[in-house]
């Protein structure tokens, strides 16, 4: 019984907001309300804290709370045990991505491993870069697509490396020049990605000792090539966003290139649960066929690097 409850207070710390909580695990309020006392009155602790902003752990919460989170980890990893043990595979996996991989890998990944793996239920939460390895350090996702290098000391396996194109309008000056320089664009307003996005594109600037004329700063990649469009400026993203760039757009290669190397990290992925070990090693597997087409068809800027995990 004590777990249920850790598993409420995690859907509230979450949600920050009881109503919510208990709409996602189809409680009433009072249920997991009184859940949270039962909690808080079993450990002579308060938990929570309520303000204006809704709901979240107190300083003690706070230090309790890793704890929680770690037995629940344990009692997930041994009944995904036990279902092997009886010929079946099943569990939860909660994957940390970014808005590319969500749009063009994940779905034909996610529809076939599903197809596979029918009883494993796969959570997706999206964020920038330094989101999503916060949420692996700390365990609210399983693994999850990074950008390298890593900052949280993460294992990581490599999956490819995404060149990073410099985006014109279809009728810009420089649109048919193979490739593009700073010089050819340091005058240009730039349409910077949002802090979290923009880790690549800073970087390429940083070694050649320049700073953009930033005339925009937008999260939405979409919304950056609308923008590009119509004539609002210039930008670089990856080459991975811009296969699904529509007419009016001219993307072309930077000098000197760079590129965004995007690998898969986990606390450990020997010790991950049964049933991440089987979605890493389904990723790795698609990707690197996917991959492998591409290089051979349409897009010989990309390298596949990947290594295969252990299960």
């Amino acid at each position: 019984m004590t777990l249920a409850k850790y598993e409420i207070l995690g859907k509230v710390v979450e949600t920050g907001n009881l109503t919510k909580a208990a709409e996602q695990l189809n409680l009433t309020q009072s249920a997991v309300s009184r859940a949270i006392l039962s909690l808080e009155q079993e450990m002579g602790i308060q938990l929570l804290v309520r303000g204006r902003s809704g709901v979240r752990l107190s300083h003690d919460g706070e230090r309790l709370w890793g704890y929680m989170k770690e037995m629940l980890h344990l009692q997930k990893k041994m009944m995904q045990e036990a279902d092997q043990i009886k010929g079946l595979i099943s569990g939860t996996v909660t994957i940390g991505t970014f808005t590319s991989i969500s749009i063009h890998w994940l779905p034909d990944i996610l529809h076939r491993f599903q197809e596979k793996y029918p009883l494993i239920e796969i959570r997706l939460l999206d964020g920038h870069y330094h989101d999503i390895e916060r949420w692996i350090a700390d365990g609210t996702a399983d693994f999850g697509f990074v950008n390298m290098p890593s900052s949280h000391g993460l294992e990581t396996a490599m999956l490819i490396r995404d060149q990073m194109m410099c985006v014109l309008p279809a009728g810009h000056e420089h649109a048919m020049k193979s490739e593009i320089s700073l010089q050819d664009i340091a005058d240009e307003p730039f349409i910077m990605p949002a802090k979290g996005c923009d880790t690549d594109v800073r970087a390429w600037f940083d070694g050649q000792r320049a700073v953009p004329r930033t005339r925009f700063e937008l999260e939405d990649d979409h919304a950056i090539m609308a923008m590009v469009r119509s004539g609002l400026g210039v930008s670089i993203l990856p080459e991975t966003i811009l296969a699904s760039a529509h007419a009016g757009l001219a993307a072309r290669p930077l000098a000197p290139k760079a590129s965004r190397s995007i690998a898969l990290a986990a606390v450990s992925f020997k010790k991950c649960s049964p049933a991440a070990a089987k979605a890493i090693a389904c990723i790795m597997e698609m990707m690197g066929t996917h991959q492998r087409l591409s290089y051979k068809s349409k897009n010989p800027c990309a390298v596949m690097q990947a290594k295969q995990v252990n299960e």
